[in-house]
């Protein structure tokens, strides 16, 4: 892999592509002119994953290209990297290429940092670890000054912690975020700044009452809960649930609550279709719901949740995938208008898009 591909340059060409994608898309659409939030053309990426090729008495770092998976292609740098990735990784594979009980059947890396620093790296084997792993990978984890997990089927050993915190920066504003290994984070955290304070920026007026749907870990969560006298999030998940509280607890905010919930059991509770025990702390009647938050997965919104959206006076909708977004924007168009649009270049030189769009309801 060669850096002459992510030079300042060619950064700015493959953002113009991206611009004049959204702008065909959304030509049909009544949206104001987006805001477009740049990213590092280099040193953006948090998190990665590698496969670990063998040959011979040698390991490399590996990966696929797109339909092509018989056929490894090795990373000797990966400028795409934050620099505790690319300091790790050489690090990394000297150790494992020294240890024979390390390098037997791992398959794959995957490193997970943060701005603030803190680093963990999961080995992943096709093998059971046993205690004599344990014992190698320990000196190494203290070698490279990081936490790491070993995995395997039915295993997981922890060396540390299997947790990062990260540190960003809103609004003039620190938070501090837990981020379990496996679970989902924004991988471009300079950018997800970015996108943290266009929200809070574009929701100071509001007043009353949010709600949002799959709140994960609280990213966007904590620093809207700011701007709003009360906060109900939602989320399925039972890791980014209890992280979510925790973060709570990390960063004093104690104006929110979370229920771990579908958006449809919440519609149900909501218009009291059906009791939920999960609920038994929480009046919802004594919210005053102003504003809803949705962040849906590239699938974009289901018909229900749709629906739900449009119940509320303001939306906040960040989307990963144009077409769906400006697929539910033509529904939500009927009762709402876009009054603010942002394009978020959160994956740098690939096809991918992150958009926002703040929607008032139409008087």
């Amino acid at each position: 892999m060669t850096e002459q591909r992510f030079t300042p340059d060619a950064y700015r060409q493959q953002l113009q592509e991206k611009t004049q994608r959204i702008d065909t898309l959304f030509a049909d659409s009544e949206i104001p002119t987006p805001e477009v939030y740049t990213s590092s053309p280099t040193g953006f990426r948090m998190r990665a994953e590698f496969k670990i090729w063998h040959e011979g008495d040698e390991s490399f770092y590996a990966m696929y290209r797109q339909g092509e998976y018989k056929t490894p292609y090795r990373i000797d740098d990966f400028p795409q990297g934050h620099e505790s990735i690319n300091r790790l990784m050489p690090a990394l594979l000297t150790e494992i290429n020294a240890c024979e009980t390390i390098r037997r059947k791992l398959f794959q890396v995957e490193f997970l940092t943060t701005l603030s620093g803190e680093a963990l790296v999961t080995l992943i084997y096709h093998k059971k670890l046993d205690d004599v792993w344990q014992d190698k990978a320990e000196i190494i984890r203290e070698r490279l000054g990081v936490s790491m997990i070993g995995r395997s089927r039915k295993q997981k050993r922890v060396l540390g912690q299997d947790f990062v915190t990260e540190s960003l920066q809103v609004d003039g504003r620190e938070y501090r975020y837990q981020q379990i290994e496996s679970s989902f984070t924004q991988p471009n955290a300079q950018v997800c700044e970015k996108m943290l304070a266009w929200a809070v920026a574009n929701t100071r007026q509001c007043g009353g009452d949010l709600v949002e749907l799959y709140c994960g870990n609280g990213n966007f969560t904590l620093p809207l809960a700011a701007n709003f006298e009360r906060v109900m999030a939602t989320e399925l998940a039972k890791s980014s649930v209890h992280s979510a509280r925790y973060n709570m607890q990390l960063n004093g905010v104690n104006n929110i609550d979370i229920a771990r919930m579908s958006s449809e059991e919440f519609s149900q509770a909501l218009d009291k279709v059906r009791e939920f025990r999960r609920l038994k702390d929480i009046d919802l009647d004594s919210f005053n719901f102003t504003t809803i938050f949705v962040d849906p997965p590239r699938a974009g919104l289901d018909p229900h949740t749709t629906a739900i959206t449009q119940r509320y006076d303001t939306i906040v909708y960040v989307s990963c995938n144009p077409e769906t977004l400006h697929r539910d924007l033509k529904v939500i168009a009927a009762t709402h208008q876009v009054e603010a649009f942002a394009l978020f270049d959160q994956f740098p030189f690939t096809h991918h898009i992150e958009c926002g769009a703040i929607l008032k309801r139409r008087v």
